[in-house]
């Protein structure tokens, strides 16, 4: 197929070359080459492109920082590529409605930096802050550690531009807090992994900077002691909680052996890393030690560190991080992100492991994730077959869980996406699909197949 912008006259502006980092995302399985990439810088030039395409009936994959799971910005024959890396409209801060103004392009990691700069606080966070960006994690309602105090990529979001499938653009960035004059079409393009239309710029709500953090791990002798320790830090810590993340055991020894590093707490079943932060350093400090006295006291937790400074934070961190770097190291893996009802975690790991054994006796899984809002990431090392899949998303499933919590349905998940929604839910949303994208231009075969 001819590039369908070549004769517009935007084609020197818009065109990037076809290199190979555009054919697949973190997934990893493969893409396509690209038909062409196309790099608009604003709204105005992503309409031009998506009319373009439009008239020539060419299907487009929409990209962001490429750092997803789910093989959503994967390209499959025949596709082009509509990059948002040059949508990088600079981040703007209005400090009185306490708001960030920002471009689909801007990693989250610069988003964060110019609200720090400002005094406030972007209430969002993941590993991959150096490359995400804003429009991907709003497209595919991003979460992380922080969303256990803040919610999703959606609670963030106060206005989105974006631009519809047939060129029209929609532009909510006045920052309103509350608006109810009609449907809130924003929401409606949140987590819907660019198949609804193209995020351009955001309007996000900013908090109020923490004045303080401190970060404990905490060892377990059992991983169902994860759930009274969850309660308990909810009980007595309340907001002051950010994160409070899992690892099942032996997944931080295997990260720490491969990187020559001091385990801080060896011999545990599983480990909780508890990050608290408010505006009372001096009280928060006290209260969280009480707490973790608390749960050492009653054997909720067998042993506990505590950071002294924020280096020491930083480095606690670096080791919940340190194992999803891991896994990317041992060689072919299949990622899982899981949502799972909090009390039955535990259940689920100690089922998936006797269902693999079953049915994949070679088979290793990794569980770790976000104990608490429910996330699960559970890790399968080898490129894992259809069945085994499917199992492990039935197994899901019947635990009231759905099969993806924070990366999507993309390419790799569609044929799944049946044993968490009911039919006539898939059918409203291949309705929605319809009115908005007649034509199938946006991320075909994307969510719905």
């Amino acid at each position: 197929m001819t590039d369908p912008i070549s004769d517009t006259g935007l084609a020197a502006r818009l065109r990037r070359p076809a290199t190979p980092q555009y054919r697949d995302d973190q997934a990893g399985l493969g893409g396509a080459e690209p038909i062409a990439v196309y790099a608009p810088r604003d709204a105005a030039e992503t309409a031009a492109v998506l009319r373009a395409c439009r008239a020539e009936g060419q299907k487009l994959v929409v990209q962001g920082g490429r750092t997803g799971l789910a093989g959503g910005a994967r390209v499959l024959p025949g596709e082009a590529v509509l990059s948002l890396e040059r949508c990088t409209f600079a981040p703007e801060i209005d400090p009185v409605a306490a708001t960030l103004l920002v471009g689909a392009g801007v990693t989250l990691e610069a988003a964060q930096a110019a609200a720090r700069d400002a005094g406030l606080f972007l209430a969002a966070d993941l590993g991959a802050r150096g490359s995400a960006q804003i429009g991907g994690l709003i497209a595919t309602n991003a979460g992380g550690p922080l969303a256990l105090r803040y919610g999703t990529f959606r609670q963030q979001v106060l206005g989105l531009e974006a631009v519809l499938p047939d060129g029209r653009v929609i532009r909510r960035l006045s920052g309103l807090s509350k608006d109810n004059s009609g449907y809130d079409l924003s929401q409606l393009l949140i987590g819907s992994e660019g198949t609804l239309g193209v995020i351009t710029r955001a309007c996000l709500r900013l908090h109020p900077q923490p004045r303080g953090r401190r970060v404990a791990l905490c060892a377990l002798a059992r991983l169902d002691d994860a759930l009274p320790l969850l309660q308990r830090l909810r009980r007595e810590l309340g907001p002051l909680l950010a994160a409070c993340e899992l690892i099942v055991e032996p997944l931080l020894s295997a990260a720490c052996a491969a990187r020559g590093l001091r385990h801080p707490l060896p011999g545990s079943a599983a480990l909780v890393l508890i990050e608290t932060a408010g505006m009372s350093p001096e009280a928060d400090d006290a209260q969280l030690e009480d707490t973790l006295g608390a749960l050492l006291a009653e054997a909720i937790a067998t042993d506990a560190v505590l950071s002294q400074s924020e280096r020491e934070s930083a480095t606690l961190w670096g080791l919940r991080e340190g194992c999803s770097h891991y896994l990317f190291e041992i060689g072919p893996i299949t990622s899982l992100d899981l949502s799972l009802p909090i009390p039955a975690i535990p259940r689920f790991v100690a089922e998936g492991a006797a269902l693999l054994a079953q049915i994949a006796p070679d088979t290793r899984a990794h569980a770790f994730g976000h104990l608490g809002d429910g996330n699960l990431h559970y890790v399968l090392t080898g490129h894992q077959p259809e069945p085994v899949l499917r199992a492990v998303f039935a197994l899901t499933a019947g635990m009231g869980g759905a099969i993806t919590a924070e990366h999507g349905i993309g390419l790799d998940k569609v044929a799944f996406l049946p044993l968490c929604r009911p039919p006539d839910e898939i059918a409203a949303m291949r309705a929605i699909k319809a009115a908005l994208d007649p034509d199938t231009l946006l991320n075909p075969g994307r969510i719905l197949g």
